[in-house]
């Protein structure tokens, strides 16, 4: 059975509740899902064990893309976490008001790729709250992608 692992950093909610839809579709696929907070985990070896990684990220800021707060170390330290060669997927909340939508989703994405990670099924950037089918339907396509 594949395994996925689901990383979020949240501070209003609606990235963990997204992250919550990602986990719930994929394990209707067959997947065994791992769902964690990102201020829970260290990026040393991350990856290992999983044949996919999901991670979700809020966007702050006006003037420069913020990552929610307790996301930045991991983001920081992305290439220890095992990511080159493996499957990864990128999704975050956001307001569309802001200049830089969901601008954490692309940063995430860039540096994956950078270190070698294979992207799959395109990000999701959700605006403001995250509605389930919607959600459900982009997990559901990045698990027929891998």
């Amino acid at each position: 059975m594949a395994k996925a692992l689901i990383v979020y950093g949240s501070t209003t909610g609606n990235t963990e509740t997204a992250a919550s839809y990602v986990g719930a579709a994929l394990q209707k696929k067959g997947w065994r899902t791992v769902v964690k907070n990102v201020a829970d985990v260290a990026a040393p070896g991350l990856a290992e064990g999983f044949d996919l990684v999901l991670l979700g990220c809020s966007t702050w800021g006006d003037e420069d893309i913020e990552l929610q707060d307790d996301f930045v170390p991991l983001f920081e330290n992305l290439d220890q976490a095992g990511l080159a060669g493996r499957k990864v997927a990128v999704f975050g909340c956001g307001d569309s008001s802001y200049p830089h939508f969901c601008g954490a989703v692309d940063a995430i994405s860039e540096k994956a790729e950078t270190i070698g990670a294979e992207l799959v099924g395109g990000a999701l950037k959700i605006d403001g709250d995250p509605e389930r089918e919607e959600v459900m339907a982009w997990a559901a396509e990045v698990a027929g992608n891998v």
